[in-house]
């Protein structure tokens, strides 16, 4: 079966075509990022506005590229939250429209479990149960993976999340939009020890995250520093991004000694930093434990292929429960 994947939940014009949920047949990305570049941040409108202009030229390139006509897809699906409203319904309207014209079974993916099923893309199904940890600009989840849809939410983002901090730092040390890979590049210069920031939520029993409190610490930081040279702004940044993979990692190990899974899935935008994908991977060998990333870095941003595949699982492993032909596309949170 090949599904079409429809993801418009932020700053990205997405749309991916993927058989039976694993073989990538295209994955086409339009992004706004270079309109975000000007006000330092993702401004809502612009957004909207920029997916609009771009949805339908994405689809008629996505099924070039797939090497594919309408009679050949067989499911439709989108993204339906957690975004941006106006760049959400911009999808989910074109998805609708489409999905009715042509006649197919159109199915609503929660954006978080779109992420999951990134790292199913190119590999086989997951063997389950898994334990996941999504970082990005605005989710940080930690999941237990029980079954295809069947996902218990362990600990989330209290306040904001990890891909968030490292923009807005990335501002106050006078980088590039987004901030997170401009952090990271400055970071292999800087020495990671210079700065004793804190591990957030380190001592809380529970898995849940908080980032506002690591930024507030930054802004303390560069108030005592008399000249910003380019070794400190590199001492800074290492410094920094030790304390949110640390804290990453605190969090998941506390998750693992719980539920003991033999998988652990790294997905979202944050993931492909290097350094969290470093110091996850030698815990994992440590203890003897799969971890998965994504097969590409672009897998790991938003991407209408991580939505086909979760569309494919959710309409072959749920289609008894739901009637596809009235799906209400209402902007759920739930996972899904």
């Amino acid at each position: 079966m090949i599904t079409m994947g429809i993801e418009t939940s932020c700053d990205e014009t997405a749309v991916g075509i993927v058989k039976n949920g694993t073989e990538i047949l295209s994955n086409t990305i339009q992004s706004s990022l270079i309109l975000h570049k000007k006000t330092q941040g993702v401004v809502p409108e612009v957004a909207a506005r920029d997916a609009f202009s771009k949805i339908l030229s994405v689809v008629d390139t996505s099924l070039s590229e797939a090497n594919c006509t309408w009679a050949d897809i067989d499911i439709m699906a989108c993204t339906n939250g957690p975004g941006l409203a106006g760049s959400l319904m911009v999808g989910i309207e074109t998805a609708r429209t489409l999905a009715y014209i042509y006649d197919k079974p159109l199915v609503p993916v929660q954006h978080i479990s779109g992420h999951m099923y990134s790292n199913v893309l190119g590999r086989d199904i997951p063997r389950f149960p898994v334990l996941v940890l999504t970082v990005s600009g605005g989710h940080n989840n930690l999941i237990l993976w029980k079954n295809y849809f069947e996902f218990e939410l362990l600990g989330e983002t209290l306040d904001d999340a990890s891909g968030e901090a490292f923009d807005k730092v990335g501002k106050m040390l006078g980088l590039d939009f987004p901030g997170g890979p401009e952090i990271e590049k400055l970071a292999k210069k800087g020495n990671p020890k210079a700065f004793d920031f804190p591990r957030p939520m380190a001592q809380k029993s529970n898995l849940d995250f908080s980032y506002s409190g690591i930024k507030t610490a930054m802004v303390n930081q560069l108030r005592k520093i008399p000249e910003l040279t380019d070794q400190v702004r590199a001492d800074l940044a290492a410094s920094f991004q030790e304390a949110v993979v640390e804290s990453l990692l605190i969090k998941l190990k506390k998750a693992h000694k719980i539920h003991k899974t033999t998988t652990i899935y790294l997905s979202g935008g944050v993931s492909c930093n290097e350094r969290l994908q470093q110091i996850i991977k030698n815990y994992c060998d440590k203890i003897g434990v799969e971890l998965y990333c994504p097969i590409q870095k672009i897998l790991s941003t938003d991407n209408g292929a991580m939505i086909a595949s979760a569309g494919y699982f959710k309409y072959n492993h749920l289609k008894s429960d739901w009637n596809y032909k009235n799906t209400e596309m209402n902007l759920s949170h739930d996972l899904v």
